[in-house]
């Protein structure tokens, strides 16, 4: 598998995703994955799949002794990998910038320089092909397709690609044609195509033009949370809390959340407002409900991750997911796994395959803040939601996704 995150250095839903589908294979058992990333950091859970770090793998030969090896990556691998991998080094990539271990280096965010680090970590993914033993490629968004269509040419083994948004989606339309590009590319090169909703596999067949009998939807899943995570212990404030959480970005449709909040406040004066999270929008955001009147009502927490999302989920009353094109949308499975009543749109992926939360067109602020202010005011039906919510919600696990994931592997490997 090619990635670009995996837990607990995550910058978003894709690392969640790959971590929590990598994990549900490996409980159905018979399966050896091994999970490359940019830059692991050495704490990433190794249970269940072998990390390897694009930093970590050398594309330049350096003579160095095992112990030097040791000192500079001893804490994110084994060094006799190291050895192994720089023993497959297909090309002079010494005109590159490299360190003194022949290494390139990653940023293992989302750089200025994107472009160039797909390209790096493509390079790389030759290394790691020549090396590993294995029967298919994955590669998770379009970051990794690049890394996953080299590993095909030098093994020949099929290729998967995991569609976990298009630029469709991002852009609300608005394409960027270097990365349609990379897109399309690696869905012409992929055995086999898996999106995280039928809304996503439309977006794959129409506007790239692909085969539908090569795209299998598989919708996301949410991991069982441990106790501590349930049973995290805040101070809950007097007013009703209602929350947005995610990147702060136009695909999100934060301005429809401020808007709503407007709304809401006209009637109802105990109720706050919280948009956590990190984006370009933000400061945006904060003028608009400036703007609004109601900056005083409104909190922005910025980015929260690990327990500190739950712990925002559990203070809050209602969540709401307002994306103008959500190709899943994981949050609202999280926030109902606390027992948040949850308010998501029409146009997210997630709304295929969720009963118990009120759905609504990203658009329509008016019918959201009536969603709101239905669950505020009316304890039975706050009760009815979080019960059948989160009973909903514990039966959508990654195991079940994972045998799905399997299954494809089994049809183009024709086993």
């Amino acid at each position: 598998m090619f990635g670009w995150e995996f837990p607990p250095h995550i910058l978003g839903g894709l690392g969640t995703a790959s971590y929590g589908l990598t994990r549900g294979m490996w409980q159905c058992g018979d399966m050896d994955i091994t999970f490359v990333i940019p830059k692991p950091y050495g704490d990433e859970d190794k249970e269940f799949a072998h990390i390897i770090g694009a930093s970590q793998t050398p594309v330049a030969w350096r003579d160095v002794s095992r112990d030097y090896v040791e000192s500079r990556i001893g804490k994110v691998m084994d060094p006799d990998l190291y050895f192994r991998l720089r023993d497959h080094i297909y090309a002079d990539f010494n005109y590159m910038r490299t360190n003194d271990l022949g290494c390139i280096e990653f940023s293992g965010r989302y750089p200025d320089n994107l472009l160039e680090e797909i390209n790096n970590y493509s390079i790389v993914a030759g290394v790691i092909a020549r090396t590993v033993d294995f029967d298919v490629i994955h590669s998770h968004d379009w970051l990794t397709y690049p890394a996953g269509i080299h590993a095909k040419q030098v093994t020949g083994k099929p290729l998967v690609i995991h569609v976990h948004a298009t630029d469709y989606d991002r852009s609300r339309g608005n394409v960027n044609p270097t990365v349609f590009s990379i897109e399309k590319d690696g869905m012409e090169h992929a055995d086999h195509i898996i999106t995280v909703s039928n809304l996503t596999r439309r977006t794959v067949i129409d506007k790239y033009g692909i085969d539908p009998a090569k795209v299998t939807t598989v919708h996301n899943a949410v991991t069982p949370l441990p106790e501590d995570y349930l049973n995290v212990q805040v101070t809950k404030p007097k007013d009703n809390v209602v929350t947005f959480l995610g990147r702060i970005t136009m695909q999100k449709g934060p301005e429809y959340f401020v808007e709503t909040a407007a709304r809401v406040l006209k009637n109802y004066h105990n109720v706050r407002f919280v948009m956590a999270g990190s984006g370009d929008m933000m400061n945006k955001m904060i003028n608009l409900a400036a703007e609004r009147g109601i900056a005083d009502r409104f909190h922005f927490p910025g980015f929260q991750k690990g327990i500190q999302v739950y712990e925002m989920l559990k203070a809050s009353d209602v969540y709401v997911m307002p994306s103008v094109s959500e190709p899943f949308g994981i949050s609202p499975l999280e926030a109902m796994q606390m027992g948040v009543p949850s308010i998501i749109s029409k146009q997210s992926g997630c709304a295929e395959i969720l009963s118990n939360v009120i759905k609504t067109d990203y658009w329509d602020v008016d019918a959201m803040a009536d969603a709101i202010s239905a669950i505020i005011a009316y304890p039975a039906m706050y009760e009815q939601l979080r019960e059948d919510g989160l009973r909903e919600v514990n039966q959508i696990t990654w195991d079940k996704a994972g045998k799905k994931v399997i299954d494809i592997y089994h049809k183009v490997l024709g086993w």
